[in-house]
């Protein structure tokens, strides 16, 4: 285990929601009287005072630029090598293959630039309708700057999943990337990534995967995927606003992304514009040791697998709650896949005649905070036929309750009924 836990927190049983719910501060607060429920975790979650007692630290003993001789510059240095570290363990990579920046979007905008050099007309991307903006937009700018064409596989709306026959027909061997995500922000679907990756590569294309909500639910392992690039984002599992781009140490070296004429000419730092967001990384690092805090196990990457496995098997049964919750409210109707099928534990919904919005702001009003809109899904609730109001979206974290499930399908069921 990092010794870096040891400085932050104690071992915390994962099975002790009571024990983790005691590390986030945000969690004390009160809105007219009612303890808050954050639901909002999709959209980035809670974070645990660990973290910002990382980000404290550095800042006022550390902060420094980098690469220069003197001792808060070393030891910035270090921290950010330390960074790399953890976010090896958390996705089964090598530290030389993490990139920092500001957050997903910037990263993949600016691979994709860079990717996009090699690439002119005749060549195709493949994205999917069921992929969050940043995963679809961006491959769509090198259409206007380099002549490529962007095929997006479909969805099926009744599921909430992707329709696989389309999938494998989208795959020719013009594509020279397909950029999927690891799991819907909107829906919860998670996609069989591994099958996809194969695919993919047999036809010889790249594979680019946007696992910013699956980071927070699912254990990553790289490796076993078979991507080429991966992108998350620490906001999304306990940690400040970073974006973490993966990618195979080759590519990384290769790709002709922009850079300044003094950067750093080897990868990772290579891929990494400007200065960084020194604290925030320090704070990134900080959410992955929390979280492989949270288990017993010996070394940081056998921990978050622990962790990560345990909060998936009581987020699975909080989700079936949730979803057999609102199902049974005349008036609600609930998208994406059933509990039995593979998803995070991330559910929308619409209640008859009342506005996404509106519902939200009902909900906030009992302390029941949910999101609502498109999510940045924006094809997503267009299949779904909501693309005017928008849908309402709750999500389960670390820290819910069985009881906080309660109060939200309790607060769904008010609203319905005229209350």
């Amino acid at each position: 285990m990092d010794e870096s836990l040891d400085e932050t927190q104690s071992i915390v049983a994962v099975e002790d929601v009571t024990a983790i719910r005691a590390h986030f501060p945000a969690l004390k607060r009160e809105q007219d009287g009612a303890a808050v429920a954050f639901f909002d975790g999709p959209g980035g979650t809670q974070v645990p005072q660990a973290v910002v007692n990382a980000m404290a630290k550095y800042l006022l003993n550390h902060n420094a630029n980098t690469h220069w001789p003197y001792p808060t510059s070393v030891e910035t240095d270090q921290m950010i090598a330390s960074a790399r570290h953890a976010f090896a363990d958390f996705l089964n990579a090598a530290p030389g293959e993490i990139v920092f920046g500001a957050n997903m979007t910037s990263l993949t905008l600016h691979l994709a630039r860079g990717l996009g050099h090699g690439w002119g007309p005749g060549d195709e991307i493949v994205v999917t309708d069921l992929d969050h903006h940043a995963n679809i937009d961006t491959w769509r700018v090198l259409e206007r700057e380099r002549g490529i064409r962007v095929r997006s596989v479909a969805m099926k709306p009744e599921l909430g999943e992707l329709d696989a026959d389309d999938l494998r027909a989208a795959l020719t061997p013009r594509v020279k990337l397909l950029a999927i995500g690891a799991a819907s922000n909107a829906l919860g679907t998670i996609n069989d990534i591994p099958l996809v990756s194969e695919l993919a590569h047999a036809i010889g294309a790249l594979v680019f995967v946007d696992a910013v909500h699956y980071a927070a639910h699912e254990i990553i392992d790289v490796r076993a995927l078979g991507c080429d690039f991966l992108a998350c984002s620490a906001y999304k599992f306990y940690g400040p606003h970073v974006g973490v781009l993966w990618g195979r140490r080759e590519r990384l070296q290769a790709v002709d992304v922009p850079r300044l004429a003094p950067a750093p000419t080897t990868a990772p730092e290579r891929l990494e514009t400007g200065t960084q967001n020194h604290e925030g990384i320090v704070g990134a690092a900080a959410a992955v040791d929390f979280l492989a805090g949270l288990s017993p196990a010996s070394g940081r990457r056998a921990a978050l697998e622990q962790t990560l496995t345990a909060l998936h098997a009581r987020n699975k049964i909080l989700l079936r709650q949730l979803w057999e919750g609102l199902s049974k409210i005349d008036g609600v109707r609930v998208f994406g896949p059933p509990p039995d099928r593979p998803r995070t534990p991330t559910l929308s919904f619409v209640v008859e005649d009342q506005k996404a919005e509106d519902v939200s702001i009902a909900l906030a009003e009992e302390g029941v905070f949910v999101s609502c809109g498109d999510f940045y899904a924006t094809t997503v609730v267009e299949r779904l036929g909501y693309q005017g109001d928008g849908i309402v979206r709750a999500g389960c974290a670390c820290y819910t309750t069985p009881d906080e499930v309660n109060r939200l399908v309790e607060g769904v069921e008010r609203i319905a009924h005229g209350g």
